[in-house]
């Protein structure tokens, strides 16, 4: 393999058939470069759909309510649904062992004032519990407690960007800030993945909330993970025999969307799971049938090599050489070449793909296109060892010729 001599006669080969070289390399280079780019967009697709759901826990549900669209029970259309806390309690207590997580969920959009910085923001009124549904990073003090909870306490968490707004550098934790003409301490700062609107958002307890604006038990929305133990067809049903429920209890047509929904995470995870099964299945087919495109390219090219080279293979016989130097000498040969080509094309591909980025995100919905480099490897070696196949077989049959037989071949 280290033979120094053979080693120079391969390239001497390579450098006086250079048309031949690069053919058979253009072969393999552009089988691992179309391989490459084709998972790479897959790949794309994948993260665009991961990074669509990042701000929420794969196994959230969200309980939602308006008005009514269609009359029911006597009832007319365009009835205000209201969500409250024995609704809540109903769901913990029906779904205890199949729920993980439950927050309730107030919206309000009041002023926040520090000094002489003031501004507007969304503000949700939430339990402790929120944390892991919103998947909320805390990055100086704490999150809510159930103590928040119980004592209604006039506490606050707010948004990296709304302590910049407000604090700018200073440190934001134990003061106290105005809300809506309250004092509220504020006794954590957190970030979210989901983008600048996450972070401009501040949470308070969901009794302060009740206690402060209307003094009731009104509940915007009802948020729960799922058991994760729980699989994606079971968490479907589970969703779907709680919304049959609770429509139920609050009496709303059982088709009636507008008035009481649950958007449920395992029917978009089980959505995108088959459409990404699909996309790899047939990004798989072809990228398999570019593969086997370069494998019968090399053969053929490698065929008609070891033809052109059956009188200089007789010579070399004539000469005293082995059968086993002489398929060895193509063999390495066949196997430089399709190395050194399928690493030009996976370089190409990762460059090309690095080039993109994320450009294609807003209007073909590809982040970050990137392939695994065990796939594309794997892919290589696959070609290499199909050179090696495929110059090794017809190499053999022409070492085994005659010298005389292999002198007057055309």
């Amino acid at each position: 393999m280290f033979d120094l001599d053979r080693w120079r006669e391969i390239f001497q080969s390579i450098n006086k058939n250079r048309l031949r070289s690069v053919m058979s390399g253009f072969t393999v280079a552009f089988a691992i470069l179309l391989f490459t780019l084709l998972f790479g967009v897959a790949n794309g697709l994948g993260n665009f759909f991961k990074g669509a759901f990042a701000d929420d826990a794969q196994n959230s549900m969200f309980v939602r309510v308006w008005k009514t669209s269609k009359p029911y029970k006597g009832l007319q259309t365009g009835r205000r649904v209201q969500l409250r806390n024995d609704d809540y309690n109903f769901v913990a207590d029906e779904y205890e062992d199949k729920i993980q997580y439950q927050s309730a969920r107030i919206y309000k959009n009041f002023s926040i004032k520090y000094k002489s910085e003031a501004n507007t923001y969304n503000i949700r009124a939430v339990n402790p519990d929120h944390q892991f549904l919103e998947k909320t990073i805390i990055d100086d003090g704490r999150y809510l407690n159930e103590r928040d909870l119980k004592e209604k306490s006039k506490v606050l968490v707010i948004g990296r960007l709304i302590k910049k707004d407000l604090f700018g550098e200073k440190v934001a934790l134990g003061k106290r800030v105005n809300v809506n003409g309250s004092s509220f301490l504020v006794i954590g700062v957190f970030s979210d993945e989901g983008g600048d609107n996450e972070e401009r958002i501040a949470y308070m307890p969901v009794t302060t909330a009740q206690s402060m604006y209307g003094n009731n038990d009104y509940i915007s929305q009802i948020n729960l993970g799922y058991n994760p133990n729980l699989s994606t067809d079971a968490a479907i049903a589970f969703g779907k025999k709680m919304e049959r429920e609770l429509r139920k209890r609050m009496d709303i047509h059982p088709d009636d969307q507008s008035a009481l929904s649950v958007r449920n995470m395992a029917e978009a995870n089980k959505f995108i799971s088959t459409v990404m099964l699909a996309l790899t299945l047939i990004i798989g087919f072809i990228g398999s049938g570019t593969l086997i495109a370069g494998i019968i390219g090399i053969s053929n090219i490698m065929i008609f090599v070891i033809k052109e080279r059956t009188k200089e293979f007789g010579i070399r016989k004539a000469l005293g050489a082995k059968p086993s130097s002489i398929v060895g000498m193509v063999v390495q040969e066949s196997v430089l070449i399709t190395t050194l080509a399928g690493y030009a094309g996976l370089t190409l591909g990762t460059y090309i793909l690095s080039l993109i980025g994320n450009s294609l995100e807003e209007d073909y919905f590809i982040k970050d296109p990137s392939v695994g480099s065990g796939i594309v490897i794997g892919a290589t070696v696959i070609l290499i060892i199909s050179g090696l196949i495929a110059g090794y077989l017809p190499a053999k049959k022409a070492a085994n010729i005659k010298p005389i037989e292999a002198l007057r071949a055309d």
